[in-house]
């Protein structure tokens, strides 16, 4: 995978903080960086694929094995005695 360097403006104590993270984890800032947005990303990337499998689903439906045949009747389903 090639990389690319950018800018970044963070607050000067989330910096040091984030510094302070980095190194309890063994890894640099732009490794800890890295890794959090490769979660932010894998994350959406899950969403947007569980939800295009639901958008099928309700657009196309499900196979109830009933071929289209219906043999009962609403009031059959739901009589009360």
């Amino acid at each position: 995978m090639e990389n690319q360097n950018v800018t970044i403006s963070i607050p000067k104590i989330i910096l040091k903080k984030a510094k302070h993270i980095a190194i309890d984890k063994q890894t640099s800032l732009s490794g800890l960086l890295t890794k959090a947005l490769e979660e932010i990303v894998e994350k959406e990337e899950s969403y947007e694929k569980a939800k295009a499998r639901q958008l099928h689903g309700m657009e196309n439906g499900f196979n109830l094995g009933l071929k289209g045949n219906i043999h009962w009747k609403r009031e059959d389903i739901h009589a009360r005695e």
